[in-house]
């Protein structure tokens, strides 16, 4: 009897979620690998807001420049993984209309694999950015907590896996109408860093205003990453980040599969 070796697609669907995501991670991060200066590229938007909100911001609370970093600086971080993670629709998009998620679609790999290892890809840039960012902010007298700010990335990847998620589900949703995609995102993610706290103190704002952020998983997410850079663990904002980060993560993965299942 002819013993038939298992094709290669049924050792790949044996492999797992774990390894198709690692799989699906590698292959996002090659074109960046490849082209640095779209990360490089990418650092201007943050560096601005240090070199010039930062010191503003001082101003405005009457505090030292480095007083206002340990405030200002965690804030950036989590602006970078927003808009990072709030991407992936958009290279989905551009993947839809070259035909290569297509191609991703019918390969044998498991459906969540393609959600979280593009979402984790965008964990790379946020990683080399935010080590940048700070670097600089130290010059200025920025003093983070190192276990609190390797726990602060860590939360900052659950809460992008989610969000990530989410954006690959517009993607989707809007694949015959990418105006949609960049209506709904911006729509979406400007109102959100307002109402976050991430720029300036909420507490500052008018009452309507902080009823509405009370409703704003991500700045349950800025208050735990100020208080983890800054290594008061034992705050309660940082077990509401961890729920916020965890909860943006299930709702995203669960649209997200939903989303690709159905586009199948």
């Amino acid at each position: 009897m002819t013993t038939v070796a298992p094709t290669t697609a049924t050792q790949a669907r044996a492999s797992g979620p774990v390894t198709d995501s690692i799989n699906v991670f590698v292959r996002e991060l090659r074109p960046t690998l490849r082209d640095p200066f779209s990360l490089i590229f990418s650092l201007v938007q943050p560096l601005v807001f240090l070199a010039f909100f930062g010191p503003l911001l001082g101003g405005m609370m009457g505090v030292p420049v480095a007083e206002a970093f340990q405030w200002f600086v965690p804030g950036l971080v989590v602006m970078i993984a927003l808009f990072s993670t709030g991407m992936t629709g958009a290279n989905l998009l551009f993947e839809i209309q070259s035909g290569a998620h297509e191609r991703m679609l019918v390969a044998p790999v498991s459906r969540s694999a393609l959600l979280t290892g593009r979402a984790l890809k965008e964990m790379v840039p946020l990683l080399v950015q935010a080590l940048v960012l700070v670097g600089l902010a130290t010059l200025f007298g920025f003093r983070p907590s190192v276990p609190g700010m390797v726990v602060g990335l860590l939360l900052l990847g659950v809460f992008g896996v989610g969000l990530g998620s989410l954006s690959y589900a517009l993607g989707i949703a809007s694949r015959n109408r990418d105006w949609m995609f960049w209506a709904v995102q911006q729509g979406t993610l400007f109102p959100l860093l307002m109402l976050s706290g991430m720029m300036m103190p909420l507490e500052v704002g008018p009452r309507w205003m902080q009823v509405i952020a009370a409703a704003n998983p991500l700045k349950y997410l800025v208050d735990a990453e100020r208080a983890l850079f800054n290594g008061l663990f034992t705050e309660p904002a940082v077990w509401q980040g961890l729920i916020a980060g965890l909860a943006t993560a299930v709702v995203g993965l669960w649209v997200g599969i939903r989303a690709i299942r159905h586009s199948i």
